[in-house]
């Protein structure tokens, strides 16, 4: 399987706990394309259907919904939770997701 960064996968989340994003849904790969040639897992940020306007999360439209990319919950998941591909975001979003990670973390 080719993962390329900004590929959207339906992803299975579970097991969770606490507060963490549930269920399978859509994910966006947000690590680099060299880490899934040598590594067996991705860096996602999970997409939901609702709207908060939270600084971590970057607005998308996805399948004829809007939405969120939450990043605020980014999680490594081995390759085998990615159920398949979906499809894949616009390079607006893309640059917009690469300048709140960096907000994030500097």
């Amino acid at each position: 399987m080719v993962i390329e960064r900004f590929d959207i996968y339906l992803v299975r989340l579970e097991p969770t706990v606490g507060a963490e994003m549930r269920k399978t849904r859509p994910c966006v790969i947000v690590s680099p394309n060299v880490m899934h040639r040598y590594l067996q897992t991705v860096i996602l940020g999970p997409m939901t259907s609702s709207q908060t306007g939270y600084p971590t999360r970057v607005a998308c439209h996805f399948a004829n919904k809007l939405g969120e990319i939450a990043l605020d919950h980014l999680r490594a998941v081995d390759h085998t939770r990615l159920v398949k591909r979906v499809g894949h975001i616009d390079p607006q979003t893309a640059s917009e997701l690469l300048r709140k990670l960096r907000d994030l973390f500097n």
